[in-house]
Formats: structure tokens, C-alpha cells, sequence
């Protein structure tokens, strides 16, 4: 062999570290975590593992708080970043950027995340949730129309109580799966009341968390818990559990506890009928005998009050008959004098009092009247419309008008220039001057 170098260590580490980052950048790796710890200055190392091969990985202090999924002992997760090596140890390690649950732990964490968010909506409450009937006319299925969960239904519905069933074929795995559903049970409740069924049952058998998935998807977990028919989820084992679970109105564990839960069991109904029939006819005989009995007892009595009744009347009649009718006829005809008399005293005080207040009403009303003040010398006067004029402003030349004394009225016409204020005259004069208008039929005041 022809060798036309030596190379140090360093020199075999940086080459081997130029290829691996060179190669391997921006790659993603699905793995267990095992080992993981984290140091004091923040970072974290720990070793992905597959079997017996393992891969070391460190993930930096800054990169830490942004990872999605926190690291811990025993996950499943797919984490993306790049190789390097460590030349002090001629290892090579990985360098993490992000970290993702992974296979079934992004489903349960999908699952997880929606179940808070349906169940913070209402969806899951239980005051939603329906009765399942006692007794259906029509259950409606919704399942695949093939494989054991429809013919287990069928059979034990054939066992306990033959009913009518309406089944609304659809995939219970796989794509579209969820949105066939939905529109199964949307369709269902559709229907015209005449067609309808009673209750409806959703049912698929066991299978992975990935096979029942559809049944943990929010189209279908919205349609179940908006059915206003009554609905009872069947779907996987007894241990399996979808979010269709809570928002249906009951959960069986298996397709066959479905049907025991839609239907009873006919014969027991019988038996139950028959039991109920035998106590009612007794509680009826028995009611019957102790009606007669009181019957009897409540018409001996009745007999014996009647004797009584009568007795009584008549001793009331022989006690009336003692006294004679011209006694009680004078009685109240007294009573009806005295009555009377009262009466006639009564309403002459009362008319007496009235007279006298409407006399000093009379009397008042007559010296609050106008013309006593007219009598005093005073007059009225009064525009043709029969309207006061209070200011000599309110007349103007040519305006006719009329002056009320106490013993007649006048009419005037304004004439000259506007009013103006004049000295008050003497009593005397005004007299004299209001004595000569009072025999003219028209004059001037200004």
C-alpha cells in the first residue's frame, strides 16, 4: 500500500467533521428517548435509541424553550436538526432543532388538545345529554354493513326484542371516513318525524388508535352531540375510548351492549307486565272491599242523622207555633215606626244644616261679585268682541267699545290722538261726568 500522507488526529477529525455536517444537515430522526438530562448551564443531552442502536443528542440551551415537546424518559419522538462529531471522544452526535411526539403520541396529543377544546364549548356536559327510550319503534345504525358489529347488533336485538332498524351504511376507517359519518348521523336526524328513529347507535369494533381515529375527529363529535335524536356510541372494546364517548348521550362498551342498551329484553318486560297486572287487580279488590264496607257504614250513619235531623226540625216548628202571629206582626211594625221617626229627624238636621251652608256660599259668592264693585263708582269696559281693555294703549282711533257702570252701559268711540295719562278728578266730577254718559247712547272719552 502506498501512502502519500500522514495525518494527525486533528486532521482526521476535522475531515470526518466536514463530511458528516456536510451530508447531514437539516435531517430527521424517529426515535425513544433514553438518558435524558439536563446540565446546569441549560442545555440538555440525551441519547435517541431504536433497539440496540443508539445516536447521542444534545439540544442547546436557546433551543430548549422553543421545542414543542419537552423531552422525557421513554417518548417516541421525531426530532429534526443536524449531525456533527466531538473530535475530544471520535463521536458523532446530533445537534437538535425541534422535537415532535411521534406514531401514536401526535395522535394523543391532537386528542388531547381537542378534547379541551370541545369540552370547554359545552360539548361534553352532561346536562345535554337525552334519555335512551324504553321502548323504541325504529333504531337507526350507523356502521359498516359488512363484519361482525352489524350482524352481533342484529342478532341481539332478534333476542331481546324485535324492532324495526334503518342502517345507514359507512367506512368506519380510513379517509373520509369522519365525514361520512357526520353525514350519516346529520342525515338521520333529517328525516321526517314519520321516519325517524328513536334512537341511533354508532358502532365500529376494536382496532388501534389509528383505526378508530375517525371517530376522534371534530366533524363527528360535533354531529353526535348537536343529534336531536338519542344516541348511544359502540365503538372498539370495553378499554377503547373516543371522544364520540363523551358527547353521546350514553356510551356501551361494545357494539352487543348497544343493542341490550336500545332495547329490553321482551320476556322480562312480560314477566314484569304480568306481576304489575296481578298487584293491581289485588290493590283493586281490596279497594273495592274497603269502599263497600265504608258505604255501608256511611249509610247506617246517614239513617241515624236523618232521625236526628227530623227531631230536631220538629221540635223548632212546635217552639215557632207557640207564638202567635199578630204578636210578631205588631213586633216589627213598632220596630218599623221607631225606624222611621228616626229617619225623619235625621233628614231634616241634615237638610237644615245643608240650607244654611249654601246661604253663606250665597252671601259670599255675591260680595266677591263685579258689580258691587261697579256700585262703588267703578266701571267696565269692554271692546265690541266682549274682550276687557285693562290699558287706555290697548284702543286706538275709531276703536268702538263699551263703559259698564252699576246701573246700565254706554258705548264709545275713541277719538283725537293717541291716550295719554291724565291727573285723577275729583269724586264729585267723576260722578257727575259718568251720570251724564250713562244718558247718551255714544260719546268720546279722549
Amino acid at each position: 500500500m502506498l501512502i502519500n500522507k500522514v495525518y494527525t488526529i486533528t486532521e482526521i477529525s476535522g475531515l470526518i467533521k466536514g463530511v458528516v455536517e456536510h451530508h447531514f444537515t437539516g435531517i430527521q430522526v424517529k426515535a425513544e428517548l433514553s438518558s435524558v438530562k439536563k446540565h446546569s448551564s441549560g442545555h440538555i443531552y440525551l441519547t435517541l435509541k431504536e433497539g440496540k442502536a443508539v445516536l447521542n443528542g444534545i439540544c442547546w440551551k436557546g433551543m430548549v424553550s422553543k421545542l414543542a415537546t419537552q423531552p422525557q424518559e421513554g417518548l417516541e419522538v421525531i426530532c429534526t436538526g443536524r449531525l456533527t462529531t466531538f473530535p475530544m471522544q471520535s463521536k458523532y452526535q446530533m445537534i437538535i432543532e425541534s422535537m415532535e411526539l411521534a406514531g401514536e403520541g401526535v395522535l394523543l396529543k391532537r386528542l388531547e388538545e381537542l378534547k379541551k377544546k370541545l369540552m370547554a364549548e359545552g360539548l361534553f356536559d352532561p346536562n345535554r345529554k337525552q334519555d335512551i327510550p324504553l321502548i323504541p319503534q325504529k333504531i337507526g345504525i350507523i356502521t359498516s354493513p359488512t363484519g361482525a358489529v352489524i350482524r352481533d347488533i342484529l342478532h341481539r336485538l332478534q333476542d331481546r326484542f324485535p324492532t324495526s332498524v334503518l342502517l345507514w351504511p359507512v367506512p368506519v376507517q380510513g379517509e373520509g371516513a369522519a365525514l361520512k359519518i357526520a353525514a350519516a348521523i346529520e342525515g338521520f336526524n333529517i328525516l321526517p318525524k314519520t321516519e325517524r328513529p328513536d334512537v341511533l347507535i354508532v358502532a365500529r369494533g376494536g382496532g388501534s388508535l389509528e383505526d378508530l381515529w375517525c371517530f376522534n375527529e371534530e366533524c363527528v363529535v360535533r354531529a353526535v352531540a348537536n343529534s336531536q335524536i338519542p344516541l348511544i356510541s359502540a365503538v372498539g372494546h370495553e378499554t377503547d375510548t373516543t371522544l364520540i364517548d363523551y358527547a353521546s348521550d350514553h356510551r356501551a362498551p361494545t357494539p352487543t351492549a348497544a343493542a341490550e342498551r336500545a332495547v329490553p329484553v321482551r320476556q322480562d318486560l312480560r314477566v314484569k307486565v304480568q306481576d304489575r297486572t296481578k298487584r293491581l287487580n289485588q290493590s283493586m279488590r281490596r279497594l273495592f272491599e274497603e269502599n263497600t264496607q265504608r258505604l255501608d257504614d256511611r249509610q247506617e250513619r246517614l239513617g241515624r242523622a236523618m232521625d236526628v235531623f227530623l227531631r230536631h226540625n220538629e221540635q223548632r216548628l212546635a217552639r215557632l207555633q207557640m207564638r202567635s202571629p199578630r204578636d210578631l206582626v205588631l213586633r216589627q211594625n213598632d220596630a218599623l215606626k221607631s225606624l222611621s221617626s228616626r229617619f225623619v229627624l235625621g233628614m231634616r238636621h241634615h237638610l237644615q244644616t245643608r240650607e244654611k251652608t249654601l246661604d253663606s256660599c250665597g252671601k259670599l259668592l255675591e260680595s266677591y261679585s263685579y258689580t258691587r264693585t261697579l256700585e262703588r263708582g267703578f266701571s267696565l269696559v269692554k271692546n265690541k268682541a266682549g274682550e276687557v281693555i285693562r290699558r287706555a294703549k290697548d284702543l286706538v282711533r275709531g276703536d268702538l267699545f263699551e263703559v259698564h257702570f252699576a246701573d246700565g252701559r254706554v258705548e264709545a268711540q275713541v277719538s283725537g290722538n293717541a291716550p295719554t295719562l291724565q291727573k285723577p278728578r275729583s269724586k264729585k266730577k267723576s260722578q257727575k261726568q259718568a251720570h251724564k254718559s250713562s244718558n247718551t247712547q255714544q260719546g268720546s272719552l279722549f
